[in-house]
């Protein structure tokens, strides 16, 4: 047996496509056991009980066609937790999925809300059902994907983006610093038949090795450090000259970029269709790429009302996001209502430090998490004793403000999906790699999400349908207005 689980653990290393993973992981979880584990309600890790009575109440009603009883009964709420399913221990003793009482119950909660939202039920009013999906959605909550600063290994976050595209789990809402701000561009840019094609192995092994030609072309090598005028021309050659309000329009998905700002007591901004609808998202993601002390900052650029391109803040400049807001899940939350972040963390110079959960369990972990947290704080101390004599230079003020930055930063989510290695040199970030060491990170941030697709997608089937739900409500809900009032116009 021991023999047969090296085989499918060495099968799945080599697995070249999620399909082919996800049969091997059902066979590991069955030589282990697994599948018993997952068909057992059992489980002291939420509340199974109190989900099973649930999930027989809604069965119940819907069987009975009892329509106004599974509307209070949804009225008295969803959301992603219930019982504690949400747990990412939840997800750990199988390979593949979760215990199949949690899937029944995320099934059902999502085919009562489409069989409320349908002419089916019509012994609700339009206006109660709208109400109803207007509270639930708000309640709820959405779903993001953040995408950390990473240098070069950004393929890394091509990867995750293509893992959860092919499987439709990317979500609407997503952020990028740095190297995360490219990939979340090319994402945000890209309408669906034109990701589809810019996710393809074909086109991503052709932009990689037109790269490497480029950087030969230029210095003779294919190693080196980056240019700032290399950076610049490769994001004019894979993202389209739009704001961001033109790429919201052109792919209903809402990029958010963080940019630091470079002079000294300036706040940090993200940069989106909300806050900046005028901007450019090239010059956005040059500012949010351009490390300190290696890349000059960048002033940002927005289109004026004839179309003109023309400074934004000129009085000011940006720099690397990742230095300020890596993650701006707060920003999210009040921007958007999101309350559930799906992490692709792949900066080096935090990655050995950190885990893929929130909640670690075990002494070992709770230690650790302490001494992470003692240290931080014994940093911030000293940073505050030494503020004053480091005033007197702006150079190493600048310098220990942005350390202290980075290190009161939170670079986890609920979801993180993390490189395989977690060491990787911070210094060869901003050095070119060759087409193979790409694609080897591409296949990475693949692997790494086949592990969590089926807790991204359990975690955020009910919010994509009510997104869907709410929609198509809101829609009807203006045709029917235009109708009222042409109604009583003619009256």
């Amino acid at each position: 047996m021991m023999l047969k689980n090296r085989k499918l653990e060495k099968a799945l290393e080599e697995a070249e496509s999620y399909d082919e993973w996800k049969d091997l992981a059902l066979a590991y979880d069955k030589e282990r056991g697994r599948d018993r584990w997952r068909s057992n309600d059992v489980s002291s890790q939420y509340d199974h009980v109190s989900i099973r009575i649930r999930l027989d109440r809604l069965q119940s009603q819907r069987a009975r066609h009892d329509y106004a009883g599974l509307l209070f009964t949804l009225n008295e709420g969803i959301h992603g937790n219930m019982g504690g399913m949400g747990k990412s221990s939840l997800y750990e003793p199988a390979l593949f999925g979760t215990k199949q009482l949690i899937v029944d119950y995320v099934d059902e909660i999502a085919s009562a809300l489409e069989l409320l939202a349908s002419p089916a039920v019509d012994d609700i009013s339009f206006e109660e059902k709208l109400d109803f999906f207007r509270r639930a959605h708000h309640c709820f909550g959405r779903s993001a994907l953040m995408m950390s600063g990473s240098g070069m290994l950004l393929y890394f976050h091509i990867g995750v983006a293509k893992a959860l595209w092919e499987q439709r789990l990317l979500p609407n809402i997503m952020s990028g610093a740095s190297g995360g701000a490219l990939v979340g561009a090319l994402l945000c840019t890209h309408a669906d038949d034109e990701l589809t094609d810019k996710l393809s192995y074909d086109y991503l092994t052709d932009e990689v090795a037109r790269e490497a030609e480029l950087a030969i072309q230029d210095r003779g090598t294919g190693a080196g450090m980056l240019r700032a005028a290399e950076v610049e021309a490769s994001i004019a050659r894979m993202i389209p000259d739009m704001t961001f309000q033109e790429a919201f329009e052109h792919t209903g998905r809402m990029l958010n970029i963080s940019v630091a700002a470079a002079e000294t007591h300036q706040t940090s901004r993200l940069l989106n269709a909300i806050t900046s609808p005028n901007v450019l998202i090239r010059n956005a993601v040059l500012a949010s790429t351009a490390v300190p002390g290696i890349f000059p900052p960048v002033m940002l650029e927005a289109r004026n009302k004839q179309g003109e391109r023309q400074p934004y803040l000129p009085s000011r400049k940006w720099v690397d996001g990742s230095v300020s807001d890596d993650l701006p899940s707060k920003r999210l939350a009040r921007l958007y209502g999101v309350n559930h972040y799906i992490v692709s963390q792949a900066n080096p110079a935090v990655l050995p430090f950190i885990t893929d959960s929130k909640h670690q369990r075990g002494v070992r972990a709770i230690l650790t998490s302490t001494a992470r947290q003692t240290t931080r704080e014994w940093l911030n101390a000293t940073a505050a004793i030494w503020q004053k004599p480091l005033n007197r230079d702006t150079a190493w003020a600048r310098a220990a403000n942005t350390f202290i930055s980075v290190v009161n930063q939170d670079y986890i989510g609920d979801i993180n999906i993390l490189p395989r290695s977690r060491f990787h040199n911070p210094f060869k970030m901003l050095m070119r790699i060759s087409s193979e060491e790409a694609m080897e990170l591409v296949a990475s941030g693949e692997h790494s999400s086949w592990r969590k697709i089926e807790m991204i997608r359990m975690q955020t089937r009910i919010s994509k349908v009510l997104d869907e739900i709410l929609i198509n409500y809101e829609e009807e809900y203006v045709s029917k207005t235009k109708i009222s009032r042409k109604k009583k116009i003619n009256a």
